[in-house]
């Protein structure tokens, strides 16, 4: 699971750990996309503002918290295909948000560590919304 923002709206715990909380629910992984954004915010807040990094890091909000809002969207859909086009938004923004956190990367090249386990978790959601698109659509049968 993603680490939480504490009061001091600062990582409570720089590690990514993708596996589920120990609880007796399913894994939520609309939870697991607010999380993401959440320390999105966070990794953003530790970017010194610069001309270079300030575009990267507007990006880099935007779409690493859509992912999440664009999940509970699809969530909410009103049919199969309303549902799989846009869980397709919330995979197309998983991507676009591994693309920003390598722009980052090479602007901020401190932050290389952290990016990578940020781009790794934004490529498991999209890897994740990919199987499930496929499923519903029947290509893995």
């Amino acid at each position: 699971m993603l680490s939480t923002l504490n009061s001091n709206d600062e990582l409570a715990n720089d590690e990514l750990i993708t596996k589920p909380q120990e609880t007796n629910k399913k894994y939520d992984l609309e939870e697991r996309t607010a999380r993401f954004g959440e320390v999105i915010i966070a990794f953003c807040r530790k970017i010194k503002e610069t001309y270079i990094t300030k575009p990267l890091v507007g990006q880099l909000i935007r779409s690493g918290t859509s992912i999440g809002a664009n999940y509970c969207e699809a969530n909410d859909a009103l049919s199969k295909n309303d549902f799989v086009h846009k869980l397709g938004i919330a995979r197309r923004e998983s991507k676009e948000t591994t693309y920003w956190l390598r722009m980052i990367c090479l602007a901020c090249p401190e932050t290389k560590d952290e990016t990578i386990h940020y781009r790794d978790e934004a490529h498991q959601l999209n890897l994740i919304f990919s199987s499930i698109i496929n499923k519903i659509r029947g290509k893995n049968r």
